[in-house]
């Protein structure tokens, strides 16, 4: 650890280094049979093994009934048919019975009670999946651009962000020894006693570390608020020349502690394709190194970079690395949205985007979603892919299926050539109530509601069928992303949110905050006179955050850690 942080050192930093194999007590608490929960140090642990301990806060003036949320770590967001038949099938018998697609391509089970956490996990591994450090001080889910490749170019991204994901997993024996093998770790043996991860150290990370990939000109992963991100930059050709590294962003805040703060990343310079894997490895090395152990609200990269400087951070890479980067080479980006329905790969296969409201994918009276991608996937057995604005991509689909694809989904409730509203389909939730315990407000339950409302109030502004990205989260940690929304609502308290404006398209800009506190009830009559200025002050083909940017920002004070200039868009 860099000589000039802190010596003090978090709770969780001494848990860590009294147990580095992560173990804990997690086995014989499992193995209990009176136990309905885990004790406050063991949470600690779970969260390296994807899990978190949560209760259904619709049921607390009862009581606490404790449940659990398990999610996949899948790198690039991909998942074979056979696996997700798998995963169908546990969410509907040790889960509630849905799927939840995470702002990070992965997927969670909701409602697990204790009992259920060991076969689910067991089988998962069995598919050939993993929930290992899909939580916890270590590298999250590598994301990658979800639309399949159109081009070489796609393919060799995936490949890359593959690659990488592979690089930076963490090495603890205790993960498969619960969960697959089901036997006490043997800490009598010296492997096991003396254990260190090789890449971590005794202590991991100070907080958790974000990787991204993405392919100008879609910026369908918000590389920008990543810790540490990748461009893909290409020659005419479309060949790979190699990745400008992006470092630094991060979402995460408090309200009311304004030393927290969203940031986007710092555009730091170019290297080969060839040195990205260990390019990757050595970033996540300075956060280990200098990244704040004693206070895990000022613990996340983004602030070693606030703190340091850019010009300090590409210094140390470049020592640690032993070469020079070059600089930034130009790119733009241009939008965030997700293809939605039919598409052309490059290998003359098709794909389709399905628009997933909220995530959740389930069956409702009006739409059986859940059902319907279960027997695509079984019959026609396409590659699934899980987008960050939680949609799903089957992939690889020969053109003589496509009707009959059409045919069952439609019989399901599923139109393929018409998903959902433009305002709904670039709308995005975090989870929020009941489960997550850190939600203030409601989120993904009163979304689609919102959404309507919001369409409501533009066709009364005269703005009908107006689209721009609306990002609302429970609670000031922004899980997906609202703080680079057009529209952000960010939960303040039950009934009562934070609005953000001025978000861009294509997620290269920090929005603001505009008012503290609004009541939900209100929201309308907050928004009214904004959208209705909007309408008579726009210039010719200006969006809404853009307007916002150029009209309301100058009456906004700068939140802390805006940047000085925006980065390359």
């Amino acid at each position: 650890m860099d000589s000039n942080t802190t010596t003090r050192v978090s709770g969780n930093e001494l848990l860590k280094a009294g147990c580095p194999t992560l173990a804990g007590t997690i086995l014989p608490t499992l193995r209990d049979p009176q136990a309905d929960r885990f004790s406050e140090e063991d949470t600690q642990f779970l969260k390296f093994h994807g899990i978190y301990q949560q209760d259904d806060r619709d049921l607390r003036k009862t009581g606490k009934k404790y449940i659990f949320m398990v999610r996949l770590r899948l790198p690039g967001g991909v998942m074979q048919p056979a696996q997700y038949l798998v995963c169908d099938d546990l969410c509907s018998r040790h889960a509630n019975g849905t799927l939840r697609i995470t702002s990070r391509q992965g997927i969670q089970f909701h409602g697990v009670v204790k009992s259920g956490l060991g076969p689910l996990i067991q089988q998962v591994n069995q598919a050939l999946l993993s929930t290992l450090a899909a939580c916890g001080d270590v590298n999250r889910n590598v994301m990658a651009p979800p639309t399949p490749a159109v081009d070489d170019l796609g393919k060799r991204v995936r490949d890359d962000a593959r690659r990488v994901a592979l690089a930076v997993a963490p090495a603890t024996p205790a993960y498969h020894s619960i969960w697959v093998d089901g036997v006490e770790l043997n800490l009598e043996e010296p492997a096991n006693r003396e254990f260190v991860d090789p890449l971590y150290g005794k202590t991991y990370l100070p907080r958790k570390f974000k990787i991204g990939f993405a392919i100008p000109p879609s910026n369908d992963v918000d590389v920008l608020s990543d810790c540490c991100g990748f461009i893909a930059i290409a020659d005419p050709a479309g060949q790979l020349l190699g990745y400008n590294l992006v470092a630094g962003g991060g979402m995460g805040r408090s309200h009311g502690n304004a030393a927290t703060f969203p940031r986007l990343a710092d555009v730091i310079g170019f290297l080969p394709a060839d040195r990205v894997v260990e390019t990757a490895r050595t970033v996540l090395t300075i956060h280990r190194d200098f990244g704040d152990r004693g206070d895990r609200k000022h613990a996340r990269l983004k602030y070693v970079l606030e703190d340091r400087g850019a010009a300090w951070f590409r210094a140390e890479l470049e020592s640690r690395l032993g070469f020079r980067l070059e600089e930034p080479k130009p790119y733009r980006f241009e939008t965030i949205q997700d293809r939605l329905g039919w598409g052309q790969q490059a290998d003359g296969r098709w794909f389709l985007g399905v628009f997933v409201q909220t995530g959740r994918i389930r069956d409702t009276e009006r739409l059986r979603l859940k059902t319907g991608l279960r027997q695509a996937i079984e019959r026609f057995q396409p590659e699934i892919r899980f987008t960050p604005a939680n949609n799903v991509i089957l992939a690889n689909i020969a053109s003589s299926d496509r009707a009959e694809i059409d045919r069952l989904l439609r019989e399901c409730g599923l139109d393929t050539a018409a998903q959902g509203t433009p305002l709904a389909r670039a709308s995005t939730a975090c989870v929020a109530f009941p489960t997550c315990g850190l939600a203030l407000a409601e989120s993904e339950r009163v979304l689609p509601g919102l959404v309507e409302r919001l369409e409501a109030l533009l066709a009364e502004a005269g703005l009908p069928g107006e689209e721009f990205n609306i990002r609302m989260t429970g609670c000031p940690n922004g899980c997906v992303r609202p703080y680079l929304a057009e529209l952000g609502f960010v939960g303040r308290a039950p009934g009562r949110y934070q609005l953000w404006l001025g978000g861009n398209r294509p997620s290269t800009r920090m929005a603001r905050p505009f008012l503290e506190n609004v009541k939900e009830a209100d929201i309308e009559k907050e928004l009214r006179p904004l959208f209705t200025r909007f309408r008579d002050e726009r210039q010719t083909g200006e969006g809404f955050g853009d307007w916002c940017a150029r009209v309301i920002w100058p009456t906004l004070p700068a939140p802390a850690g805006s940047p000085t200039s925006a980065p390359a868009s």
